[in-house]
């Protein structure tokens, strides 16, 4: 059973999860990954119903979800998927690029003949592009940085820069639809692991910098084609209804 956009857990599927936990990462997922717009209600009553429980573990996944700003709770308006803080943006990204340059040249050092990995997952993601799965292209995405990170040695980098990147990831997902920007991803990537098997930890950490960095360059376009998901940081944000769907930046 599915309520808005939240798909039931059947019986032992959470194991020895809390529901609260179940239906946190459900929620959590689906805002993530847009399939709940920034500005959509979340109804308590909803959700509870969806999962078979009562509002109370359905609350403290909220809470969870608000420290993580993923949820914005209005006590007089109701509960929302947080708009995207685009101040936000610059930051998580700038910290984002410190450790992946980092991962990147370890692995260039320490990793540079176990890189076949990489290779497999460039191919997975080169069928999901041709295919056009935007999502699952995104989830091999990840896949591709979490390889780099255990090539360096530090799998619990990527750990961390999952909970740095929650934002970015949002903003993200309305990037994939410009024209050839899966292919410029793989390119990137190409570069990325071409210095990894090399061993030029320096070419490995440019390449990553390089490829990270290209999101500076989208934040204001996309920002503007996407307005009514984002936060810009002048107190505009509020209650909203669901947000139009994700308008294409269409760039070569």
């Amino acid at each position: 059973m599915t309520v808005g956009g939240i798909t039931a857990a059947g019986s032992g599927s959470s194991g020895r999860r809390t529901a609260a936990a179940v239906i946190r990462d459900a929620l959590r997922a689906e805002i993530v990954s847009l399939a709940i717009p920034p500005g959509t209600p979340i109804v308590e009553k909803d959700i509870a119903e969806a999962h078979a429980v009562s509002r109370t573990p359905v609350r403290e996944a909220l809470l969870k979800l608000a420290d993580e700003g993923l949820v914005s709770i209005f006590p007089q308006s109701g509960t929302f998927a947080a708009l995207i803080p685009f101040r936000a943006l610059p930051e998580a990204l700038v910290i984002r690029r410190s450790l992946e340059e980092t991962c990147a040249r370890l692995a260039a050092q320490h990793g540079a003949g176990r890189a076949d990995g990489l290779a497999r997952i460039m191919d997975e993601l080169a069928a999901r592009a041709d295919r056009g799965e935007r999502e699952l292209f995104h989830q091999s995405d990840d896949a591709f940085h979490a390889g780099i990170a255990e090539l360096a040695g530090y799998p619990g980098i990527w750990r961390f820069t999952q909970q740095v990147k929650l934002q970015m990831d949002r903003f993200r997902r309305l990037t994939l639809p410009q024209q050839g920007r899966m292919e410029r991803v793989l390119r990137e990537h190409g570069a990325v692991v071409e210095a990894i098997r090399r061993g030029d930890a320096d070419a490995a950490a440019h390449a990553m910098g390089e490829h990270l960095g290209k999101l500076f360059d989208d934040l204001d376009a996309v920002a503007a084609l996407n307005s009514p998901y984002f936060d810009m940081g002048d107190g505009s944000e509020r209650p909203r209804r669901a947000a139009p769907p994700v308008a294409r930046l269409e760039t070569t």
